[in-house]
């Protein structure tokens, strides 16, 4: 049985379908990936999941409990992580922990094996107020809260939003040693780049999945080519490429314009319109797609009117 199980959840908020018919499943052991951006309904699917709203549609289960009958039981067996930072800023570290263990009936020492890797990074300012940390510290004491009660599914929404490099990956490290104690997680992110961290990945945009599958899978299967375009004027060469027949997505990727296409693309061909419209050092190099490539992809195919 999955630890997670979705089958057709859709909800709206008046004219607006923040979900729609959405499914997947997580395992026991598995660091799952909900992977778009601002907007795209992770936060509304994650407070379905975690008993906090109702669906409109759809049925879902945590740990073979159903989301709606049996809420009860699934509120003393999951962790959720916020995307805002939820603790009382006013109580220290130490406060903040021994209060959530009590509300579950337990202690720090009782789950000491379960946290014990993040909480040595809290200690030494155990007895600061949780608001006067810093973000990636606010993240942690989110995360040891989230798991005194050794949780048998977590859920953790846009954990890492705002949050430096360094944090960042401290954060999945610490992921992904949880993930091996045989904990579920299901974890949202807009940052492509974490994709690749996940066991599998759902893209999701507008409220509809997109695509599940392994990340290197995903990109694997992904139909298209993908190419690099560079010169020295960035916006105005993604305006002439979209202009152009190319058959295919032209998007900006940093400070360069990436064309994915299905069609045998002749180089030279560009190359040489790309000069007569006037753009120099123009560079053309076939690459590897990513999981941003193939999202953005998948999104504008989603965007074209039927017929």
């Amino acid at each position: 049985m999955p630890a997670i199980q979705l089958d057709s959840i859709s909800k709206s908020y008046g004219k607006v379908k923040a979900l729609q018919q959405v499914g997947f499943a997580v395992q026991d052991g598995e660091l799952f990936g909900l992977i778009g951006p601002d907007g795209a309904g992770k936060s509304t699917l994650f407070r379905i999941l975690t008993t906090l709203l109702l669906a409109d549609e759809g049925k879902a289960t945590v740990c073979g409990y159903d989301v709606v009958a049996k809420y009860r039981e699934i509120r003393k067996i999951v962790g959720y992580m916020p995307g805002k930072f939820s603790l009382y800023q006013d109580l220290s570290v130490l406060e903040n922990l021994q209060f959530f263990a009590t509300i579950f009936g337990t202690s720090m020492e009782a789950n000491n094996d379960l946290i014990s890797d993040i909480y040595v990074q809290l200690e030494p300012f155990k007895d600061r107020p949780a608001g006067k940390l810093s973000g990636g510290m606010k993240q942690k004491l989110a995360l040891c809260c989230a798991m005194i009660h050794k949780p048998s599914v977590l859920f953790l929404d846009e954990p890492t939003t705002g949050v430096d490099a360094v944090s960042r990956k401290e954060f999945w490290e610490m992921l992904k040693r949880l993930r091996d104690s045989g904990i579920a997680i299901l974890v949202s992110t807009p940052y492509m780049d974490e994709a690749s961290l996940c066991d599998r990945i759902a893209l999701i945009q507008k409220g509809s999945i997109l695509s599940v599958d392994k990340p290197g899978a995903l990109t694997a299967s992904f139909d298209k080519t993908v190419y690099a375009i560079t010169s020295q004027s960035a916006y105005p060469l993604l305006q002439c490429l979209r202009k152009l027949d190319l058959q295919g997505t032209v998007l900006p990727f940093g400070d360069s314009i990436h064309l994915a296409t299905g069609q045998d693309l002749d180089v030279d061909k560009l190359q040489e319109s790309l000069g007569q419209e006037g753009f120099s050092k123009v560079s053309i190099q076939k690459i590897e797609p990513t999981v941003e490539d193939v999202f953005l992809a998948l999104s504008s195919e989603e965007e074209i009117p039927a017929g």
